[in-house]
């Protein structure tokens, strides 16, 4: 039945030395040149602010390395505006003999790179016999200061040996679709070396301190250098030479700011509204500042410091899988990527689909950011989630504008979004690799659900936390804008008397120019409800907060009735009586009832795209990804299980999963219908689409490579809403767990109403503890029992079956 079958589980059992028996790395012992770009991403590091790929020291823009610094979006070639990658300060090649030693090139007699996702921290070993040296290097993305990047190598003599250690700012960057720099110097200063770049289309300044220093001996002496520029490079060059047990140690210090790191932050809702830039020497200031501090702190307090955040992060992120170390080990893996690409030091930046891992996708937002990244920081680090929800709110100026420039009112938010929340999706995102014509897609104009997804999250987010605060200040804003653009947006039949959504793109992006997709007419329906709900609630208990947005946005009374009538009228196709199956869009049925591994034998070359205008799929009955089902992932309650078990089982073969947002989405539903083992393949295949470079590096001629930070995010609800049947009440959680047969417990922590509660599932029961500071008693359901939960109580509940 499942287009997942057990040449997953042996892809996973084929990878055994990626896996530590500790479940919290990921490591290889085997070189592949091959995989560099897969590899820089899996093993990169990153806080938020900046993300460095997990390449080596020694490698060029051609080994694909990358320093991605968030809120720096600029555009270097008129068509793609995204973030900048800044000149490499971790450079450093080693030469020992007069015989220079790369990692890219191998030759090891030993080697090993490991990310421990415990600390954030990158690590490489590696052992060559000709000439004999040990080298160990660590690096870290300081979480207690997000503007320090920091490594320590060490180098062990195997013999007698002289090197030449040279280290410094690599300036040639690898970028993905041009300089994005209209100047770039390296400079030397009296105690460091420095990068000052000044972007290309938006001028911002960008400016890299490093510090480095080599000691030896059993006092730690520093030793001297000298410096040279070459290549591209500005760098110090150390000269030692060791006897056999002696060892150096070369520890560089990186401190870097942009321009917009200094700009206001706390009324944005434009790039405008930010004010002037600062000056280069406010930039040049920052950074002496951020070095000096850096410098004046032993390496190993940098550390602790770092690791003291980490422990705080995971003490709330962690899930706990007893009897699968590799499914421990995977959910670790995401939920780390999920919580390095988030920028949680800022309401005003989005969490990109590829996060910092490189510049695919632009580093900015899609419907990803509410529908796969949020939740997991929803229950585990509720702030995060609403500095999100809040870049949607100052984000707003951006969907205004765009909705007006296609003939709209209301907020219709980009498909791609920035800095500024304006459309930054190229028309032109393909092409034909036969013909190499452009193809023009419409996910900037048809793709209308991104707008009702994020209104559907304010819902979440407030019934979740009950943050009233933020629906009167933010969300109802957002919400108002988003239903009034969806009352532009439909159609209204008077025949039929209804109203209709036509000319859209759901979420299966092979099916353009479609009417009435199911998804994203429930979607409207939802919002338009809830924009009505909030409305009437705020004019009886805030009408205050009323007459701000009617002089504020031009609210009318008229509006909410509007919305009130499109709740009830709009078309939402109903289950067929005798099949129980809903329609993806109107006249999908019709298409030809065909799958994925049929049509892909049409294909003239294995490059092509597979969608709209003209693609192998977009007459037949496949999908690129979960639609119908993903409206079941979003609202659970809107079918029974076994009209929800009659669409899965009809799509999911149907489904060819072109996206790595669709396996999730499978599990999930997978997990309640009852179908364990697909759930549990999905699973497996959702959470490894990066470690074991499943997913696609090119689409249509188009970059795509990176962290699939949407993919990574998901895994917490594939485990937490799927296996544990984690659902909201109105007082509390309720459960219904299905936990693979492979697993012997699962442990995790949920938040909500400013209250901490520890989960853990067993074969026969399952035990909620409440922490002491909680400020509430918290109901559980599961199956026909109800318990509240007191602060510091603890209760056990049997699982029934």
């Amino acid at each position: 039945m499942s287009t997942v079958n057990t040449e997953m589980e042996e892809k996973v059992k084929l990878s055994e030395e990626l896996w530590s028996e500790t479940c919290w790395e990921i490591g290889e012992s085997r070189f592949d040149p091959d995989q560099a770009i897969t590899a820089g991403s899996n093993f990169m590091i990153g806080n938020g602010y900046m993300g460095y790929r997990g390449t080596f020291a020694d490698d060029r823009a051609g080994q694909y390395p990358a320093l991605v610094v968030t809120d720096t979006y600029d555009n270097a070639d008129g068509t793609w505006k995204e973030l900048v990658t800044a000149p490499n300060g971790l450079f450093t090649t080693i030469s020992c003999q007069g015989k220079d030693i790369l990692w890219r090139q191998g030759g090891f007699r030993e080697y090993e790179r490991r990310l421990a996702m415990r600390w954030g921290e990158w690590s490489a070993r590696a052992q060559w016999d000709t000439p004999g040296i040990l080298v160990e290097e660590e690096r870290f993305c300081s979480y207690d200061d997000l503007h320090l990047l920091t490594s320590r190598t060490r180098i062990t003599a195997l013999g007698e040996v002289a090197l030449e250690i040279t280290t410094g700012i690599d300036g040639t960057v690898w970028s993905l679709n041009g300089d994005h720099f209209s100047s770039l110097s390296l400079e030397e200063g009296p105690d460091c070396l420095e990068a000052s770049c000044v972007t290309g289309e938006q001028g911002y300044h960008l400016v890299l301190r490093e510090d480095a220093r080599l000691r030896s001996g059993p006092e730690g002496e520093i030793e001297p250098c000298r410096r040279t520029a070459l290549d591209g490079t500005l760098c110090r060059v150390f000269q030692v030479s060791l006897r056999e047990g002696q060892e150096v140690v070369l520890e560089k210090r990186v401190v870097l700011y942009s321009s917009n790191d200094l700009r206001d932050t706390t009324k944005i809702t434009s790039d405008a509204a930010r004010g002037p830039l600062p000056s280069l020497a406010e930039v040049r200031q920052a950074v002496a500042a951020g070095l000096s501090r850096a410098v004046a702190r032993d390496w190993n307090l940098l550390r602790e410091a770092h690791r003291r955040v980490w422990q705080e992060r995971w003490a709330s992120a962690d899930i706990m899988i007893g009897g699968d170390p590799v499914a421990q080990t995977l959910i670790r893996y995401n939920l780390y990527h999920n919580v390095i690409a988030a920028p949680a030091h800022a309401d005003h930046l989005p969490l990109g689909a590829r996060g910092l891992s490189c510049q695919a996708y632009q580093g900015a937002a899609f419907w990803d950011q509410e529908v796969f990244n949020l939740p997991m920081f929803l229950f585990t680090e509720p702030e995060t989630a609403r500095r999100l929800l809040v870049y949607r709110y100052r984000t707003l100026d951006g969907a205004r504008k765009k909705a007006r420039d296609l003939g709209y009112r209301g907020a219709f938010y980009a498909w791609v979004s920035g800095d500024t929340g304006e459309e930054i999706c190229p028309s032109y995102f393909f092409r034909d690799v036969l013909s190499g014509r452009r193809i023009r897609n419409h996910f900037n104009d048809w793709q209308i659900h991104v707008s009702p997804d994020i209104a559907y999250t304010v819902w979440k987010y407030v019934a979740a936390t009950g943050d009233q605060e933020f629906l009167y200040r933010y969300g109802a804003e957002i919400l108002f804008e988003v239903a009034r653009f969806l009352a532009s947006r439909v159609h209204y039949r008077p025949g039929l008397e209804r109203y209709e959504i036509i000319r859209v793109l759901g979420p299966d992006e092979y099916h353009e120019n479609v009417d009435n997709n199911y998804f994203t007419n429930f979607q409207a329906q939802f919002v338009c409800r809830y924009a009505v709900e909030t409305y009437d609630t705020l004019a009886e208990e805030h009408p205050q907060t009323v007459r701000g947005l009617e002089e504020r946005i031009g609210l009318e009374k008229s509006e909410r009735d509007a919305w009130d009538d499109i709740a009830r009228r709009i078309y939402i196709p109903a289950p067929d009586s005798e099949t129980g199956l809903i329609e993806q869009f109107q006249g999908f049925f019709e298409l030809e009832d065909t799958r994925p591994e049929v049509i892909k034998k049409r294909l003239l070359d294995p490059g092509e795209y597979w969608g709209w205008p003209n693609g192998i799929a977009v007459e037949t009955q496949v999908s690129k990804q979960a639609d119908v089902t993903q409206l079941f992932m979003l609202h659970p309650q809107a079918c029974s299980r076994e009209v929800m078990k009659a669409n899965w089982e009809y799509y999911e073969p149907r489904t060819q999963h072109g996206s790595s947002l669709s396996y999730a989405v499978y599990a999930i539903c997978a997990a309640w219908i009852g179908h364990g083992e697909e759930a549990y393949r999905y699973f497996l295949r959702s959470c490894t689409v990066d470690l074991l470079n499943t997913g696609k590096a090119v689409s249509g001629g188009t970059f795509i490579g990176g962290i699939h930070t949407a993919a990574c995010g998901v895994a917490w609800q594939i485990v937490v809403s799927g296996f544990a049947g984690m659902y909201l009440t109105r007082d509390g959680f309720g459960f219904a767990p299905h936990l693979p047969p492979e697993w012997e417990s699962l442990s995790f922590r949920l938040k909500r109403w400013g209250g901490t509660l520890e989960i853990t599932l067993h074969r026969r029961a399952m035990t909620v503890k409440a922490l002491p500071e909680n400020p509430r008693d918290i109901q559980i359901t599961l199956g026909s029992a109800e318990v509240s939960v007191a602060p510091g109580g603890q209760v056990a509940l049997p699982l029934e079956g």
